[in-house]
């Protein structure tokens, strides 16, 4: 599902799985995801955030419903519209490439988890003309967030996708981007093929993106979906954990 009509690969996808998404396991632990971040960034209600990737609104959803502001962006008019459908005061969402962001330091705090936009910029649709196209959405999200304020996002580990590498994958060790070859299912349950594209990270390399975009980095954490302990970086996560602030 390579999104033949120019549009991100991504698309297609979520317009299969509509409300399906919330089906998968990785979704499960929002409630605990948000706690992880808000106590990380020290946000407090009132405060107006910025989610990117948002999908079907999981964690703006969640934020909204503590009293935060939240605006949430996603490439997918599919899971714009499950996001708004009952989504409470406090949440708006929109339709937008995270690629081409204009928002400039309108944001106490920025978050993009579970692979929302950061991460998902290889594979076919992806700008040939940027030498790092994950990079140059970092560059969006950190010109987002005011100064002194917060960013939060996960990034596939580059360690633990070589380490654990199945019959599925197909990772380009020039670019860090893993091909995985798997099967979706829709809400009906009807099945199709698809290949998702996902650019793997070391901490090293989210530690020099981060200073790059004007990001300092408050902590590097090795997590799973649903659960954001403070551990330092490993090889037994699927993922990290980035905490940082926009440099004032």
């Amino acid at each position: 599902m390579p999104g033949g009509d120019g549009g991100h690969w991504f698309e297609e996808v979520a317009d299969h799985l509509g409300g399906a998404y919330l089906r998968y396991s990785f979704t499960y632990g929002t409630v605990s995801e948000v706690d992880a971040i808000v106590a990380a960034l020290e946000l407090t209600p009132g405060q107006r955030i910025l989610d990117v990737g948002c999908g079907p609104g999981r964690h703006a959803l969640e934020l909204a419903g503590r009293g935060f502001q939240v605006v949430g962006i996603d490439i997918s008019s599919t899971f714009i519209q499950l996001a708004r459908d009952g989504a409470p005061a406090g949440a708006s969402f929109v339709v937008g490439d995270a690629r081409r962001m204009e928002f400039d330091a309108e944001f106490d705090a920025v978050i993009s988890l579970c692979q929302g936009a950061f991460g998902l910029a290889g594979g076919p649709g992806a700008d040939h003309g940027v030498i790092d196209p994950d990079g140059a959405i970092l560059e969006r999200i950190a010109a987002a967030v005011r100064p002194c304020g917060g960013v939060a996002l996960t990034a596939f580990s580059a360690y633990f996708q070589v380490r654990f590498l199945d019959d599925r994958d197909a990772f380009d060790a020039a670019t860090g981007v893993n091909l995985e070859s798997t099967v979706l299912r829709d809400l009906d349950g009807a099945e199709i093929p698809t290949d998702l594209w996902t650019t793997c990270f070391t901490p090293r390399e989210l530690r020099l993106l981060c200073d790059r975009t004007g990001l300092d980095v408050v902590g590097i954490r090795s997590v799973r979906p649903g659960d954001y302990a403070d551990r330092p970086p490993d090889l037994e996560h699927p993922e990290f954990l980035v905490l940082g602030r926009r440099r004032s």
